[in-house]
């Protein structure tokens, strides 16, 4: 539907724009550092352009760059930043720990601590609760855990999926066979030794995996988010849950992404019924953290267990997880900043986006979807919204991707530059919503000229 000859002209101009637009950025790019791939974490070289902006400061909805552009930032932090950045009630916390307690890590509890634990019950309706420092080990954690109750091997996920750098779960179908994920770094074991793959919404293929018994936990996301958001279809995760209790399998929950749909994310807003709730990135307002909860009974189970070395060296924990200083910082985040009035206003804000940018899809008669998930809304290039992540897969475009995350970018927009996901944060304003859909539009009518 697109004139590729005409998208070629429009990328190369919006690179030649984005290169004149960042010379600071570019020099640093360009620079003799002793940082691999000269990023101080390798998905920070993802960016489109051909390099990266560097940051000076963040606040609220808002990044500026050493070049003195300040953008509308719809990334923030790929979910990272959900609360926005440096929000102020964190910050105060955070200063009120550093500054006048001490005492940032110790191997002793804090009273944040249990504060933490308390609100992320109410919230997730899983009664006990421990942390990690990322969603990542969360999840790492959980596996191990439902492997030691089960006393079974492997876990299931959802093709596409992400879970992290979780070994397990960087896996994929090919052909109807389990493979190691496209440009996984130095895999471990054949994931088919430890991982069964399933496509989202596919419910036979699901109770016929988990029919033979051998797995201890099904990880899933109550909605894709890394490959485009893929929503659930009704009653997917009442036969979910229903299917994994007949199979004795846990049923783990990853939220890390999927807190957008509320307060306590889609397991409190769908009434999910997870063994276990995983979470991570947005909980600390930008402070490394990240929690698992368990419900009772597992708790107990666990508990209960005569040979889970729990307190030392069993796999399960971190010197600086739960810190005093990220405990702090969830305390103020989860209590002042990602409440229910924030969510909202957040969910508000995003509806409108979401009905505004379909609307100009269709003036510009673009083929595109656009599927929302409570604060989070992304497009995919394919009339109809996907309901698996192969089908979602299919509708990569690489460079419709760069064209949009350049476009946006030259006019002071940022998306997550690994998809094309906008994220409403409690600072986000309608004038923020109003320049993503001014730039928004001007691409599409750009594109239409040449379909």
């Amino acid at each position: 539907m697109i004139d590729r000859s005409h998208l070629g002209q429009l990328l190369a101009r919006e690179r030649d724009s984005y290169r004149r637009l960042h010379p600071r950025s570019l020099q640093a790019s360009q620079a003799d550092t002793k940082l691999l791939g000269g990023v101080p974490m390798t998905w920070m070289a993802k960016w489109h352009g051909g390099f990266p902006l560097v940051l000076a400061g963040a606040r609220g909805a808002s990044v500026t760059d050493v070049d003195g552009h300040e953008y509308a930032d719809f990334c923030l932090g790929d979910t990272g930043a959900m609360a926005g950045h440096s929000p102020p009630a964190t910050t105060a916390a955070i200063k009120h720990r550093v500054e006048e307690l001490g005492g940032l890590t110790t191997m002793l509890p804090s009273e944040d601590g249990a504060a933490v634990g308390s609100m992320l019950a109410d919230r997730f309706g899983v009664a006990a609760w421990s942390f990690t420092l990322t969603a990542t080990d969360a999840n790492r954690w959980a596996i191990r855990i439902a492997r030691h109750v089960t006393q079974r091997g492997k876990i299931l996920v959802f093709n596409h999926c992400y879970h992290g750098s979780v070994d397990e779960t960087i896996a994929t179908l090919e052909g109807g066979r389990v493979r190691a994920a496209a440009g996984s770094v130095g895999p471990p074991v054949d994931p088919a030794l430890t991982t069964r793959v399933v496509e989202f919404n596919d419910l036979e293929a699901l109770e016929r995996e988990l029919a033979a018994l051998d797995v201890a936990a099904v990880l899933a996301e109550p909605a894709l988010t890394n490959i485009g958001i893929v929503l659930p279809e009704a009653g997917f995760h009442d036969e979910l849950r229903r299917v994994t209790r007949r199979a004795g399998s846990l049923l783990i929950i990853d939220e890390t992404h999927t807190l957008s749909a509320g307060p306590g994310g889609c397991t409190q807003a769908w009434g999910l019924e997870p063994d276990i709730v995983t979470v991570g990135k947005a909980i600390g307002g930008g402070i490394p953290a990240g929690a698992y909860g368990l419900s009772e009974d597992l708790a107990r189970r666990l508990l209960a267990s005569p040979d889970a070395d729990l307190i030392d060296v069993g796999g399960v924990g971190g010197t600086l997880a739960g810190n005093a200083l990220s405990t702090a910082a969830m305390r103020a985040t989860l209590e002042h900043v990602l409440t229910p009035a924030a969510f909202e206003q957040m969910i508000a804000l995003c509806n409108r986006y979401e009905t505004t940018a379909r609307r100009i899809l269709i003036e510009t008669g673009l083929p595109w979807s656009i599927t929302r998930l409570g604060a989070r809304a992304e497009f995919r290039f394919c009339p109809q919204a996907p309901r698996n992540g192969a089908e979602s897969a299919a509708a990569a475009d690489d460079d419709l991707d760069e064209y949009l995350h350049l476009y946006l970018a030259n006019r002071d927009v940022l998306l997550t530059p690994f998809h094309n996901m906008a994220l409403v944060c409690p600072a986000t304003t309608d004038d923020d919503v109003d320049r993503l859909l001014g730039a928004f539009s001007e691409a599409a009518q750009e594109l239409q000229t040449a379909s």
